[in-house]
């Protein structure tokens, strides 16, 4: 096994940068797993509502969207990993 070495240590602004420019997604992301979260509660109770259905169907799309865009922006305004 090699061994990994992680650095605890502050962000750097590179960093920093590439989460800020990332946030939309996180974002949205982030929208998108309330909505599944709400859908399943649904589920349990009964089956979800139309409006389940509806919030989990626009937070699909706003990812997609969100992503698409962020895959359009020029490589200087892309996060490097």
């Amino acid at each position: 096994m090699i061994p990994v070495s992680i650095d605890f240590g502050e962000p750097t602004a590179a960093d920093l940068s590439a989460i800020e420019a990332e946030w939309p997604l996180i974002e949205a992301e982030l929208s998108l797993l309330d909505a599944e979260i709400a859908w399943m509660n649904a589920a349990d109770h009964g089956r979800p509502s139309s409006l389940d259905w509806r919030r989990l169907r626009r937070a699909e799309a706003r990812v997609t969207r969100v992503a698409a865009e962020l895959a359009g922006r020029p490589a200087s305004r892309k996060a490097v990993a």
